[in-house]
């Protein structure tokens, strides 16, 4: 049975496409048959981080308009057979989304895969809320700053209660945090907040933690999702979070401060 999964923050900026990405490749390398999807009508930023952007021929609002079958706009991965995109247009704008439009195409996608990841844009406006409104689970990216926190408790109401399954009284949707950009250098100089403070003020459990990192934004500018550079931090953290996602257990990292080593302790190197 396939799983619609939005990810969406209250905040711009906070590593939502990043995320995306990196959570659909991590669900392909398990063997998922996984399409994620660009929410994010007039800007566009999917397709860059995926490395396909010159490959874009039909979009989501072609499809919506029936300009092009759903088969002639899904792009192929050229890393993993088993996962598919479909980029946002660069031309529209958010209205032309419709609720029926995004049903009828999310129901196309469901008969051919496992998992469909819905790349939402942030905020609380109409491409945000389509984007969650027929989702099963919502992974909820917040960083450990206390405007992100406040405008993801907005974004957690929504996802009580302007769903299709709140409003069908048919169960509610999963709800999964992801902390981004965590330092805890920061949160040890008190200039940032812990996993525990988020957890409290949110009351959700992290699913991952992904700890600030230059690996990320180079990832990003060659068009490779983070999660498959295994030498980085940031990308072990992600794989760790889709391992969660999927039901394994394995121990949060890069959340504790790194001990040092004898002889930066003993000529007080960092």
């Amino acid at each position: 049975m396939s799983e619609v999964i939005v990810v969406t923050s209250g905040k711009g900026g906070v590593g939502k496409t990043t995320s995306s990405a990196s959570i659909a490749c991590g669900f392909a390398r398990r063997g998922k048959k996984v399409v994620v999807v660009d929410f994010d009508i007039g800007l566009r930023n999917l397709d860059l981080i995926m490395g396909c952007e010159r490959r874009v021929v039909y979009d989501f609002v072609n499809v919506i308009n029936n300009d092009c079958s759903l088969k002639q706009a899904l792009i192929k991965d050229k890393r993993f057979d088993n996962l598919s995109v479909l980029a946002a247009s660069q031309t529209r704008d958010k209205d032309a989304l419709t609720q029926e439009g995004v049903e009828r195409v999310l129901n196309g996608l469901r008969e051919d895969f496992d998992i469909i990841i819905c790349d939402s844009p942030a905020g609380i406006e109409r491409g945000a809320h389509l984007a969650m409104y027929y989702a099963d689970r919502a992974v909820v990216v917040v960083n450990p700053e206390v405007s992100s926190v406040r405008d993801s408790d907005r974004v957690l109401g929504l996802l009580a209660s302007k769903t299709s399954k709140a409003e069908q009284g048919s169960g509610s949707i999963s709800e999964h945090l992801l902390l981004t950009r965590y330092s805890p250098e920061r949160v040890a100089s008190g200039d940032m907040m812990s996993v525990a403070d988020v957890e409290e003020i949110l009351g959700l459990k992290v699913i991952g933690v992904i700890p600030e990192s230059q690996s990320v934004l180079a990832a990003s500018n060659a068009g490779v999702p983070v999660i498959l550079d295994e030498a980085s931090e940031a990308g072990m953290a992600y794989d760790d979070a889709v391992a969660r996602m999927c039901g394994d257990e394995r121990p949060m990292r890069f959340t504790e401060l790194k001990k040092k080593g004898l002889l930066n302790r003993l000529f007080g190197g960092g």
